[in-house]
């Protein structure tokens, strides 16, 4: 990371009062690891705020029982960031990705000006003019490089520190390095990662048990969904080496589907041989914040991806579903109807994907 970004991150963290961390719509591991994680390093100044809710297979995480949902009580999450002198956004950095609380955010630092600082950390591919401009309140510490947005946070805090003492915080950060990596299944070779993963290990965390609480806590419903998935919903592109998965709402309704249900399931086909990408589509629908975004559609159909070694997948969510993330692991959004959305992958797909 940059010595002088990181420099700068800790003078505003140093001088923060009232702190606001936001993350991404429907938050995953990363987004809740980063966002707790930045919270208990912080301290009781500090509160997260999602734009809407959770999956329960994450409920148990430190400090998840204190979250503001803007969905269930935005007038809490407006008043908190009226009253911050920090915001803090983690595992995104365009406002577009947090729904109509990004707008807030950016009326908030529009009418508070020089008051307000902003510090952004984040692994996604960052495009400028969906971005916050720079400013000296504004501080950008993103690297598309990152396994995940947690790891961040942890070299962000660590900076100039010799060992991690708060378990929370810990906990925190390896659950959402452990979930962006598919259990450090991808993304995952590089050597910092792991002396993180000793050093919060070191700290108290039980990884085994981390483990359970997310990988293990399945419902016959998401089981029985997973097992519709690779019988009936799979299809494959051998040419390209490439599977597709998809779900509409109906469908999903049959196995009693609740937020966290999908997670992982777009990377069983990569198990197949000489399977290099995964695509999985659901159909969802437009939540509050997500209006603005939705252009008067009622649906929106949510895109993962994931691939395999130096194949891409980022740039083809970036173009396609005006999406990104990191090489092997993205994903993106379509607001419309679940055949159009499989109609622009089957169209472009070839244009993306190695042959070989």
């Amino acid at each position: 990371m940059d010595t002088q970004l990181l420099e700068r991150a800790h003078a505003m963290l140093n001088a923060a009062r009232n702190i606001v961390i936001l993350t991404h719509m429907s938050p995953d591991g990363d987004a809740m690891g980063s966002s707790l994680g930045m919270k208990h390093a912080m301290g009781t100044n500090a509160y997260v705020v999602v734009p809407n809710a959770f999956p329960d297979f994450l409920a148990w995480m430190p400090g998840a029982d204190k979250i503001t949902v803007y969905e269930k009580d935005p007038e809490k999450a407006n008043a908190l960031l009226e009253a911050a002198d920090t915001i803090i956004c983690t595992d995104f950095n365009e406002p577009k990705r947090i729904g109509a609380l990004g707008q807030k955010m950016l009326d908030i630092i529009a009418s508070k000006g020089d008051a307000v600082n902003v510090l952004i950390i984040d692994h996604h591919i960052m495009v400028t003019e969906r971005t916050l401009p720079d400013t000296v309140n504004v501080v950008k510490i993103i690297d598309s490089a990152s396994p995940s947005a947690s790891q961040m946070v942890y070299e962000v805090i660590q900076y100039g520190k010799q060992k991690v003492k708060n378990l929370d915080f810990a906990t925190c950060i390896y659950t959402g390095m452990m979930t962006d990596t598919g259990n450090f299944a991808f993304n995952s070779n590089y050597p910092e990662l792991y002396r993180i993963v000793a050093e919060l290990v070191d700290a108290g965390v039980d990884k085994d048990a981390v483990y359970n609480r997310v990988f293990n806590a399945w419902s016959e419903g998401r089981m029985r969904l997973v097992g519709y998935c690779l019988d009936r919903k799979m299809r494959i592109f051998p040419e390209r080496h490439a599977s597709l998965i998809y779900l509409s709402g109906r469908e999903l309704y049959r196995f009693n589907f609740k937020s966290g249900d999908a997670e992982g399931i777009v990377n069983m086909p990569l198990s197949i041989k000489d399977i290099n990408y995964s695509c999985l589509m659901r159909e969802d629908k437009v939540t509050e914040a997500e209006k603005p975004l939705a252009n008067g559609s009622k649906k929106k159909i949510k895109i993962s991806m994931r691939s395999q070694g130096d194949r891409p997948v980022n740039i083809f969510c970036h173009d396609i579903f005006s999406g990104g993330g990191h090489k092997n692991a993205s994903g993106g959004e379509y607001y419309g109807a679940l055949e159009d959305a499989v109609k622009l992958f089957l169209d472009n797909y070839e244009k993306y994907f190695k042959a070989d």
